[in-house]
């Protein structure tokens, strides 16, 4: 994956650095040399012909710009500076960021993307091209191919997804939203079937949505016809959003849980897990829509405001 370095008038002594490290002819041919591969300090010295001193004071500012990383590694005579390349591109903007406009950051995952699950039968998992492992069959959760699944079922339980946490360092969030398909799991579907569906963020329980039914009385608009008619067949558009004030769903306040309760700046992902509690009324499973199944041309989508 390409490396980026991003540079905005936010900070004006890192781009100054930038471009007095790239204003030299032999600084960028370094930069050159460490696309290639690693290279010590006398290495680097040797094949640009200069004195070691010099190649010395050329990386000393490449390293002070973020765009070369300089480690000790054991040598023959001791240790030696090892000199690698950091950076691929480099982005400069010249329009600052307004503090009073927030920005939002947006993550679409596939509904087959989970890392850990609860299943139960009935439950199963299909692709555009047909199912995934055998249905009914806890173990095809588990299989490499549920990554490319447009549908996921499960009688009870949940799944969870960890979503790359890319807020940047300093900037608060004040509104957190996760917006997918889903209905509830009956066997074939009833349209009468409730379900109380459930949002965990970082382990913090949200906010409870009771799904009315599972739907099947019409072919959804994207299912593919592969899927057999008199099964679930597409689900509603739910979008779940914790706030400074609450948690919300679809706009309506449904829990206290703010966005101040979730930890957001702890760990490197945000962790999001949906479906049944233990125990609750109405314990009826769900079906989450990818892009390729349902009514709706999308997958389950993050997004951060800051």
């Amino acid at each position: 994956m390409a490396k980026i370095k991003e540079y905005t008038l936010e900070n004006i002594k890192e781009i100054c650095e930038f471009g007095k490290a790239i204003s030299s002819p032999v600084r960028l041919e370094i930069i050159k040399l460490l696309y290639q591969d690693n290279f010590s300090i006398s290495q680097i010295a040797e094949a640009l012909d200069l004195p070691q001193s010099s190649a010395a004071f050329h990386l000393k500012l490449l390293e002070a710009a973020d765009l070369i990383r300089m480690e000790e590694q054991p040598g023959s005579h001791g240790t030696m500076k090892v000199c690698s390349r950091k950076q691929d591109y480099a982005n400069l903007c010249f329009l600052p960021r307004s503090s009073q406009i927030n920005e939002v950051l947006s993550i679409e995952m596939p509904v087959g993307a989970f890392v850990d699950c609860s299943i139960f039968p009935t439950c199963g998992l299909y692709t555009a091209s047909g199912v995934v492992g055998m249905e009914d069959k806890v173990y095809s959760f588990y299989l490499p191919e549920r990554m490319d699944a447009g549908l996921l079922w499960t009688s009870k339980g949940r799944v969870e997804y960890r979503f790359p946490n890319q807020l940047p360092n300093g900037k608060r969030p004040v509104r957190l939203s996760f917006s997918m398909e889903i209905c509830s799991e009956a066997p074939g579907y009833a349209e009468d079937w409730k379900s109380d569906i459930t949002m965990w963020i970082n382990g913090v329980e949200c906010a409870t949505w009771c799904c009315p039914g599972d739907f099947g009385s019409r072919r959804g608009r994207l299912t593919p016809s592969i899927w057999p008619n008199g099964s679930t067949q597409y689900g509603l558009l739910v979008k779940w959003e914790i706030k400074g004030d609450g948690s919300y769903i679809n706009g309506e306040r449904a829990s206290k849980i703010r966005i101040n309760d979730l930890a957001l700046s702890e760990n490197a992902f945000i962790s999001m897990t949906i479906g049944n509690k233990k125990d609750t009324e109405y314990e009826g499973g769900f079906n989450l829509f990818g892009k390729t199944f349902g009514d709706y041309a999308q997958d389950i989508i993050m997004e951060i405001e800051y």
